[in-house]
């Protein structure tokens, strides 16, 4: 198979589709498709939420940054037909391939709670924050001046589900946040920020080392843990919880959903190989079996080699791109493909607008160097070096200060 005739077709474009389109370029006909324009760096989408860092930074157009190296299509795939080694988009085109790189991300799993689909609110994508962002604006506008300490309190109160890092970074975001509204516009009491996990304990698969400094900051930032707890029921207005068979129930301004993922729906109409949880069993070398000039990688891939604290991260799929890249390029060139074992580079987790916690080479940094840490270790990976040059630029020169919760019209 010649290098320059082959059809590369990388749906997707997350961190696995995206960075191996940029590993690829100069390799065959390279085309990647994304439901949105622009690829998201979701990592620091907390910080979007915060105002501490403006959308061009984390969510740069695909087509800028493949910058003529790949062609782009913005589309949703509809169906693939592995015989035919076509794929169907949502306007009736079809697109053949030689390679398939299928890489098309997550979508929330609500664990089939009643309500938790129709009433929640995701944080997945810029507009889920800016969603959020309003809605806790709305909320903060309804409370009057001279409302009493209790009723400002219920009127600010919102749900976290999922204990995770997203839930720690999230809860501790909005916290701050609502916290600083309140301070500005001089109101009685304080907002109130429930985090709820099933497990025994938040941040289930973190060293305790960076725990502590998580922990701490869930104090610092009031934020109010419920662990062993499971959601029986969302509506439009409250929130049920359950722990140890006794029932509780919350008023809420608002419930975000960050308690789990799935794979993309479209994995399902694959007839290939998954496993319980309807990942893609993938080889060594991220080939599909049965499928050697398929490629899957990320959240919908089950990769066997890795520490099991990557699963389902931004690291593990940034990871897997690069070796992704290297073995299409080898599987078109006729070379010999490779696999390796991937490990965990360090851990990064926002807490709150002025602190963070840093794990890296065994040691943990807190407080706001973490934070400047934080940002300095994402700047090395954003996707292209005139990208990170821009926003380091921005960062360093224009500050990273949160934007505060504005009346709406102000």
């Amino acid at each position: 198979m010649g290098k320059d005739k082959s059809k590369i077709l990388i749906i997707g474009g997350g961190f696995g589709g995206l960075f191996t389109a940029l590993d690829l370029a100069g390799t065959g006909d390279i085309t990647l498709i994304n439901e949105e324009d622009h690829f998201l760096f979701r990592p620091m989408l907390y910080e979007y939420l915060s105002g501490e860092v403006e959308a061009w930074h984390i969510a740069p157009d695909c087509k800028e940054l493949l910058d003529n190296q790949a062609s782009f299509i913005r589309g949703q795939v509809t169906g693939i037909d592995l015989n035919a080694q076509t794929v169907s988009l949502a306007d009736h085109k079809e697109l053949s391939y030689d390679v398939l790189v299928f890489s098309p991300g997550a979508i929330t799993n609500y664990a089939g709670v009643a309500g938790a689909e129709e009433f929640t609110l995701q944080f997945r994508t810029l507009d889920d924050a800016n969603q959020l962002r309003r809605r806790m604006t709305e909320a903060l506008d309804h409370v009057q001046p001279d409302s009493a300490p209790q009723d400002t309190r219920s009127a600010l109160t919102f749900a976290v589900v999922g204990g995770g890092a997203s839930g720690v970074e999230l809860s501790t975001k909005m916290a701050a946040l609502l916290r600083d509204a309140v301070k500005r516009r001089a109101l009685h009491g304080e907002p109130r920020v429930v985090i709820i996990e099933m497990a025994d304990r938040i941040v289930p698969g973190m060293g305790e080392e960076i725990r502590k400094f998580v922990e701490n900051a869930l104090e610092n930032e009031r934020v109010e843990v419920h662990t062993e707890t499971r959601v029986v029921r969302v509506t439009q207005n409250d929130i049920t919880l359950e722990h140890k068979n006794e029932r509780l129930e919350i008023k809420t301004a608002g419930v975000v959903w960050v308690a789990g993922v799935r794979p993309n729906p479209l994995t399902d109409s694959l007839a290939v190989e998954r496993d319980r949880r309807g990942l893609i069993v993938v080889e060594p070398t991220l080939q599909v079996r049965s499928h050697p000039n398929i490629f899957s990688l990320g959240d919908v891939a089950f990769y066997r080699d890795v520490e099991p604290t990557l699963a389902g991260t931004a690291q593990l799929a940034l990871q897997e791109a690069h070796l992704c890249a290297r073995n299409v390029r080898a599987f078109i060139e006729g070379g010999e493909l490779k696999s390796k074992h991937f490990v965990e580079l360090g851990e990064a987790v926002s807490l709150g607008t002025e602190h963070a916690a840093v794990l890296t080479a065994g040691k943990v940094m807190g407080g706001p160097l973490a934070r400047q840490a934080r940002f300095a270790m994402y700047t090395a990976r954003l996707p292209t070096w005139h990208h990170r040059l821009r926003v380091g630029a921005s960062w360093f020169f224009e500050g990273t200060a949160p934007r505060p919760l504005q009346p709406l019209g102000f």
